[in-house]
């Protein structure tokens, strides 16, 4: 999901600020390009949590089935 970003906003406050125009827009340009592109979103959030929540699931199912399996195989072994 695409951020906007006010770049012009941002230099004119660091400007305020007292940092020289040059580099206030170097500064608000590089926070464009690498900083709001590393952001994520809720959206982005959600999903991977989902994401990690249904793999647990599986693998707490897969272990349930499994221990319950190996009982039956004990059970059978073990029983006179």
């Amino acid at each position: 999901m695409a951020f906007a970003f006010d770049t012009l906003g941002y230099s004119k406050r660091l400007q305020e600020g007292g940092v020289p125009r040059p580099q206030a827009d170097a500064h608000a340009e590089a926070a464009r390009d690498f900083v709001m592109s590393e952001l994520v979103t809720k959206t982005d959030l959600t999903t991977a949590i989902d994401n990690a929540v249904l793999r647990l699931t599986v693998r707490l199912g897969t272990m349930i089935g499994a221990s319950v399996a190996l009982l039956g195989i004990l059970d059978r072994i073990l029983r006179p």
